[in-house]
């Protein structure tokens, strides 16, 4: 009964994956139909622009001029207040996990916009290059991620704008002459993107927020499951809970 109580949440966090990576193809393919291939639209409509033919009453922009990208901070200068007082550090390491599991810890007194929060859009400039929506819980934001905001787009627009750009990018840091390679600031001004007035990106709102929304909501409830399969897994082995008990709690979880 123990392994099948834990298959069930197994299956659970497997199927929430498969589910995002769904959602997450269906969000991109949007995302390039609409804005890099402007499918939909007639000759007629489009007009000429720096980065070819775009739809009449759009505009090319760069990466840095419709979002904002903060670099982190150098954590070590900011220790813990006490062993019960921190945040997570959240690096390079800890943004390909997806968790702070084993991080190092730092001041809980940051100033807010170096505090990572779920939902957050992370973009590792340095080293192995990643763009992700962080699921993570609460960290701080180490130097070499941006945390990736902005009050002109959405969230979802930035996001996959910044990741259309992730192949040019990782091929200019493999080019660095180090032993770390990375892109700069004007990587990101040369990087260009078409944007929509702002009545046509509420529209396309409607659509693609929904998805990306959804998406992240999977991954925390993915994470609770995970963490509620890891408390029960030590108690129902010792026998301080019962399985029908355990079952009650995956029944929930679900």
């Amino acid at each position: 009964m123990i392994p099948e109580t834990l298959a069930n949440l197994d299956d659970r966090i497997d199927n929430l994956r498969q589910t995002n990576a769904t959602l997450e193809a269906i969000a991109a393919a949007l995302f390039k139909s609409r804005f890099v291939d402007f499918n939909g639209v007639p000759p007629e409509d489009m007009q000429a622009s720096e980065l070819g033919l775009i739809p009449k009453g759009w505009r090319v922009a760069s990466l840095d001029a419709i979002a904002d990208y903060l670099n982190g901070l150098a954590l070590q200068k900011f220790p813990p207040e006490s062993e019960t007082e921190f945040l997570p550090v959240i690096k390079i390491a800890q943004l390909r996990a997806g968790n702070t599991i084993g991080a190092d810890k730092a001041s809980s007194q940051l100033k807010p916009e170096y505090i990572v929060e779920d939902g957050d859009v992370l973009f590792s400039w340095s080293g192995s290059l990643e763009v992700e929506v962080w699921t993570g819980g609460r960290g701080a934001l180490n130097q070499h991620l941006f945390k990736v905001t902005s009050r002109e787009v959405p969230k979802w627009f930035y996001y996959f704008a910044t990741r259309q750009h992730l192949p040019d990018f990782r091929a200019i840091a493999a080019g660095k002459a180090t032993t770390m390679g990375h892109i700069q600031r004007g990587h990101l001004t040369a990087a260009k993107v078409v944007v929509p007035p702002p009545a046509v990106m509420a529209q396309f709102d409607n659509t693609i927020a929904p998805l990306f929304e959804q998406k992240i909501n999977n991954a925390l409830q993915s994470r609770t499951v995970a963490t509620i399969r890891d408390t029960l897994l030590p108690r129902l082995i010792s026998g301080r809970l019962r399985v029908k008990d355990a079952e009650r709690i995956t029944e929930a979880a679900a």
